[in-house]
């Protein structure tokens, strides 16, 4: 029996892991998990599960949530804030902690719970982007696990399982292309949103999206997969495969490759996590190859999705050039999602931030932190 804590329980990979909790009554305990403005959900999670922790992130949606539940005598404790994601990130009596928020915010609760030496299922990726040294080496100090929960990394994860790490040849991530595989520059130029929004194979949240429809999504990845494996970016290949069978693979020094592949389910990536090292009956549909009539392949378009240039490029630069391009983006898609910027905008922008912006001082946790805040501004002094 796991006792579990989800930070971010509201999105898109904590439903879906609450639905393996749900599934899984034998093996986990929802012990804690944090929202930040849906007290509604909270209060169906609150009832359904009867966590003995909830923070929230909001102050909007606390007081309703903390009325309720004294209305109603629950004994859930409620926490706010910074504070209580790192309390809840670092319980004794938590064994893993899931991280799935989305944006910086997911760093400082992820330190904590490593620190205080509880497994992480990952499903933030701005962690490793912006800290993978220093997260790689308290997890190192600390004997944690860090389990991916993307299903690309989690995928190659798989896949070195029973071998050798200096036998590794390349990594292979795979990407589906996003709605607008196949398009050119000037066909992208008057992209509405609801248009980036359009996954064609997964259902995630808006900011994922439209990382996947910028590339910037496999991007991002790239950078956690230098993490993870402890690989150069020369052996970390992006290869686009529209149907999103193949998961990701891996390639060994004699030319064998294993591939991994399932159902285009988060369930199945989450599920391994949480269990691991073991293997539970499948929830998701599984593989019919009968119905499936072919898998491609075919390069990225660095040209016309130039944010998965840039972020090689960040990575090999080093130092807070990852914090600057992390950050460049999340301000820009959210720009882009309100009507402020086009859509070519997000990668024009990033990359005029990453050109402007100093990114040789020391990589601390200060440091990173002072950094993002200026991107950001750099960016809202020059767009609004």
């Amino acid at each position: 029996m796991k006792n579990i804590s989800i930070i971010g329980a509201t999105g898109s990979i904590g439903t879906q892991a609450l639905d393996i909790i749900r599934q899984e009554k034998d093996s986990f305990i929802l012990m804690a998990f944090s929202v930040h403005s849906n007290y509604k959900k909270a209060i169906e999670i609150i009832n359904e599960f009867s966590p003995k922790y909830v923070t929230v992130t909001d102050i909007n949606a606390y007081e309703p949530l903390k009325e309720y539940c004294n209305k109603n005598n629950i004994k859930t404790e409620l926490l706010y804030g910074m504070d209580g994601l790192n309390t809840i990130a670092s319980l004794n009596e938590v064994d893993m902690v899931l991280t799935s928020v989305v944006g910086m915010i997911g760093l400082e609760p992820t330190l904590k719970a490593i620190k205080a030496k509880k497994d992480i299922a990952l499903a933030n990726k701005e962690t490793l982007v912006v800290a993978g040294e220093l997260v790689m080496k308290e997890a190192q100090k600390n004997g944690v696990h860090i389990l991916p929960v993307d299903s690309e990394h989690n995928a190659i994860f798989q896949c070195l399982q029973g071998n050798k790490r200096e036998d590794l040849d390349k990594i292979i991530l795979t990407a589906s292309g996003g709605p607008f595989r196949g398009r050119k520059l000037l066909e992208l130029q008057d992209v509405k949103v609801e248009e980036a929004l359009k996954h064609p194979n997964w259902s995630m949240g808006k900011k994922i999206t439209i990382d996947s429809a910028t590339l910037m999504n496999k991007g991002l990845e790239v950078i956690e997969a230098k993490w993870l494996f402890d690989t150069d970016y020369e052996n970390i290949e992006v290869v686009v495969h529209p149907q999103s069978v193949i998961h990701s693979m891996v390639q060994y020094k004699d030319g064998s490759i294993i591939a991994e592949l399932g159902s285009a389910d988060m369930r199945l990536p989450i599920q391994y996590a949480l269990n691991y090292p073991f293997r539970k009956k499948a929830i998701v549909e599984k593989l019919d190859f009968s119905k499936i009539s072919s898998l491609t392949f075919e390069k990225p378009d660095l040209e016309t999705f130039k944010c998965l240039k840039l972020a090689y490029e960040a990575g090999k630069a080093g130092g807070l050039m990852p914090t600057i391009m992390n950050a460049a983006n999340e301000v820009c898609v959210d720009l882009f999602l309100r009507g402020r910027i086009k859509f070519l905008d997000i990668s024009n922008i990033i990359e005029e931030s990453m050109d402007e912006l100093s990114y040789n001082e020391e990589i601390t946790l200060e440091n990173i932190f002072i950094k993002d805040k200026e991107t950001r501004q750099f960016i809202i002094n020059k767009c609004l």
